[in-house]
Formats: structure tokens, sequence, C-alpha cells
């Protein structure tokens, strides 16, 4: 089981979740599970109060956060992982199933340092889109029955988020090694998209966004930097490679706020 520290780091990010029933077994199956942390990434008011399933997980919903954007609920994580059922999706992740998903989401809950893991959770009619999948590290899936000839499967909400916490605090042998020490982490999704809107703006600068229109892309560079899997030492180095590019583009912002060496 993961100890009280570590189900602090692990965030349930719920994106564009409209249903307040949904929403409230979201809670619910957080709480049982021992899991505190919700994020709520909705463009409307979220129906908090009418999230009447939510038994026993009023402390859950009273601590959750309404954030604005994928990036903002994400920021100081240093693992995302987007769920979704597939379908006929183009994925252009690293997918797995959940049961091969749950020992590398505990290996880096486990691993430590100030970094958190978030689960990212898409709409009940949609899923997530493919700029919000552009936040993740990688994607897990839950295995379902498939009847030849019927409409591709998907979870409920509160049933997804049920069966994937439920996977992530069930111990099943030991967990992978990981290849950083906790001085020198993975990158936060901060500094990760603090390298992609610099790396952007070269792009731009360079001209190469015009003759390479669909490389150039915000979501297809942002999976090209977090396939980079740098740490949260090299962020601030590439950073101020991307500065010193921009310099002798003669990019103006490139110097601004002086973050990163060059």
């Amino acid at each position: 089981m993961l100890t009280e520290e570590e189900l602090e780091r692990v965030c349930v990010v719920l994106v564009r979740a409209r249903n307040p029933s949904n929403i409230g077994a979201a809670a619910r199956a957080m709480h049982d599970f021992g899991f505190r942390r919700m994020r709520v990434v909705n463009e409307f008011p979220v129906p908090f109060e009418a999230a009447r399933s939510a038994v026993d997980a009023s402390a859950v919903l009273a601590d959750a956060v309404v954030c604005a954007s994928v990036a903002e609920a994400v920021a100081e994580c240093t693992l995302v992982v987007g769920t979704t059922a597939v379908g006929e999706r183009e994925l252009r992740h690293e997918l797995l199933p959940l049961a091969e998903a749950a020992p590398r989401l505990r290996a880096e809950v486990r691993r430590g340092g100030a970094g958190r893991v978030a689960l990212l959770f898409g709409s009940e009619k949609t899923g997530l889109s493919n700029e919000e999948l552009s936040h993740c590290n990688w994607l897990l899936t839950v295995p379902m029955h498939q009847r030849e000839g019927a409409r591709h499967l998907s979870m409920n909400l509160g049933q997804a988020v049920a069966v994937c916490l439920y996977e992530l605090v069930r111990e099943q042998g030991t967990a992978p090694a990981q290849p950083h020490t906790a001085a020198e982490g993975p990158a936060t999704a901060e500094q990760l998209e603090r390298v992609t809107a610099l790396l952007g703006e070269v792009l731009e600068g360079s001209g190469y966004a015009r003759r390479h229109a669909a490389n150039s892309e915000p979501a297809q560079a942002r999976r090209l930097v977090r396939r980079i899997g740098m740490d949260a030492v090299d962020a601030p180095v590439w950073m101020g490679i991307l500065r010193h590019v921009l310099r002798r583009l003669g990019g103006a912002r490139g110097d601004q706020n002086g973050r990163g060496g060059s």
C-alpha cells in the first residue's frame, strides 16, 4: 500500500467533466482509496454542490481546485499520464494497459521529491482532446471486452477513476528502478511548458514554422519536448540554450525573466 505521504503526491485531474454525479463518483473513489487531491479543468462553473453521489467524500470536493487549463492543473507535476479508451484515435504517445502502467506510476510516486503525479481523465462524451493529451508523458488504457461489430466501449468517469486508483494502490511485486535520483528528478510540467514556449519562439523566429507548419504546432512541440525526458537539472539549461538562440535570431522575448543560464 502507498503511504500517506505517497498518496498526497497523486493528483486526479478531471478535464471538462460536466455531470455532477460523475464528479461525485470520482470523489468517492478517491476517498475510498485514500487520495485527496482533485483538480477540475472546466470553462464552466463546476457543480460541486450537486455531486450528491460523493458519499463520505465531502472533504475531497471541498478541497478540489478549479483550474483554467490543463497546463495550470499539472504545473508542478513530474509525471502526467492521460487515460484513453483509444477507439479510432491516432495515438502519438506510448500507450500501456493499466496493469503495466500501475507499477510505473507507483515507482514515480515512491521516488519522492517535490513534484507530483497527475492522472488525467477526459470528459464523459469525448475523452481527452489531442491538445490535452499533448501535456501527457504517456497514456494508459483499461482493456475492455469488445464484441465483434459492437461500438467501441468506454467506462463511466467514476468507474474509470475507481479502477485506476485501485490498481495504483494494489501491490504487484517490485517496482522498476528509476533513472533519476531524488536530487535530479524529472522536470516539472511547468518547466517543460516553458521549454515548449521557447522552442515555439525559436521555430517561429528561424522561419522553420513557416516551412514546416505541421511540425511546429503547439501540441506537436509539446509532445516532442516531453519525449526528450529531461530532468530538473537539464530543463534550465535547455531554456538558456533556447534563449541564446533567440537572442542570436533577434528575438526580443528571449531575454525576459532571466531564467536559465546561457
